[in-house]
């Protein structure tokens, strides 16, 4: 029996998606929930499983976008497994089907060999190439306009050893996808960013002292991100404009902070969700944290994982920023970005000392949320940091980091 695989939908509004990479080949022996795929959706990339055991024929070629629904390969449910191995079978297990190899035709040389079309003679000028330096792709060995449009111009001559390599790789859906959203929130909102400094010692002083036995009792650590995402959590439940998002005419207020996290995973920046985080203590954030940072590295990370955040926190400061400008999440109004703490000199108590200070910074959509409440939200979220014990563990940092 052949059975056809199809693209399933990987959710709501997605209609198409791109074969990232085959982790089979043509041919192969597959096990029933084998994954044989990674697809990119706009949105995530998924692993697609093999719906039954058997011989893969593939339909569908390495960055091809296909429609949900479509046929992306068949399996010979019939076939027999190879004996000792899982490799493709060989002619005395399975029948094989002969396989036309195409010849590439010689072309013959005619008056349009070499010979670049109006649109490629143009390009071809404005980079000063020579049409002689260029190979035709096109019918009779003419020069298109995507051969002009590739060309690359001669940087004269070259030793050896000073080899000059240029790569054109398609960018996967999702960052086709992330490129249009960022495009769209510099173009469609009045963004602007406010700044701040952090004093971080109370935090150091904290996590000196409670780290080893927070980590022995939850068995994660305490990092800089639960007291971020609390401090978020009380700025915003005092400034709800910032937790607030526009829809056409109207202005959405939420009653809830669900606070997305941005984390590098292996298909770029991902940015997975914090539900609740106004119901989660310390040990709580911390644990979300490390579930959705270890979920988008492996690449399990879903769609649903990523969708419907109010407010997102940023932290360029793991790859060594010292300062930025973040851009909104659509359809969010705000973002915290957190940057590299760094020992400087400060003020305390009229005296200057070494203090490690980070520099914060809050962009945010102007057309729902005035100066008034972008400053009084980042100070607010200042004072939580400089002050943790009494403004997010109610004077009782023992019992705060127990729960």
């Amino acid at each position: 029996m052949i059975l056809e695989m199809k693209v399933p939908s990987p959710g709501e509004s997605i209609t198409e998606v791109e074969i990232a990479t085959w982790l089979v080949e043509d041919g192969d022996y597959v096990e029933k929930d084998q994954p044989i795929a990674e697809v990119d959706s706009d949105k995530a990339t998924l692993e697609l499983p093999a719906e039954e055991s058997g011989i893969i024929t593939l339909q569908a070629e390495e960055g091809d976008a296909v429609a949900v629904g479509a046929v992306v390969c068949l399996i010979d449910t019939a076939a027999d497994k190879p004996e000792g191995s899982s490799a493709a079978p060989t002619s005395s297990s399975v029948k094989e089907t002969p396989k036309v190899i195409p010849v590439k035709e010689e072309v013959a040389s005619t008056y349009a060999t070499g010979t670049a079309s109006p649109a490629a003679k143009k390009i071809l000028a404005e980079k000063a190439i020579d049409t002689s330096t260029v190979k035709g792709t096109g019918k009779a060995g003419r020069i298109t306009k995507e051969d002009a449009v590739k060309a690359v111009p001669s940087m004269g001559s070259m030793p050896e050893d000073g080899a000059r390599g240029t790569t054109r790789k398609k960018m996967s859906m999702l960052r086709r996808k992330v490129a249009e959203r960022l495009v769209a929130v510099k173009s469609e909102t009045a963004m602007l960013t406010t700044f701040n400094e952090v004093n971080m010692q109370p935090i150091f002083d904290l996590r000196a002292q409670y780290k080893e036995d927070f980590k022995a009792k939850h068995g994660v650590g305490l990092g800089f991100m639960s007291f971020f995402t609390l401090a978020v959590v009380r700025a915003l439940k005092m400034y709800p404009d910032v937790n607030s998002m526009i829809d056409g005419d109207f202005k959405i207020e939420h009653d809830f902070q669900d606070i997305s996290i941005a984390v590098s995973g292996p298909k770029g920046l991902m940015v997975p969700v914090i539900r609740n985080a106004e119901k989660l203590s310390f040990r709580g954030v911390e644990s979300e944290v490390k579930r959705l940072a270890v979920r988008a590295r492996d690449g399990q990370i879903t769609i649903d994982e990523m969708t419907g955040g109010t407010f997102t926190i940023t932290n360029g400061g793991v790859f060594g920023s010292m300062l930025s400008t973040p851009i909104i999440n659509p359809p969010q109004s705000g973002i915290l970005g957190m940057h590299n703490i760094v020992n400087r000199p400060m003020a305390v108590n009229g005296e200057v000392v070494i203090q490690p200070i980070m520099y914060v910074a809050l962009s945010y959509d102007h057309r729902i949320i005035d100066g008034r409440e972008s400053v009084g939200f980042l100070v607010a979220v200042k004072e939580a940091l400089e002050n943790p014990v009494e403004l997010l563990m109610d004077n009782n940092p023992t019992s705060a980091l127990e729960m």
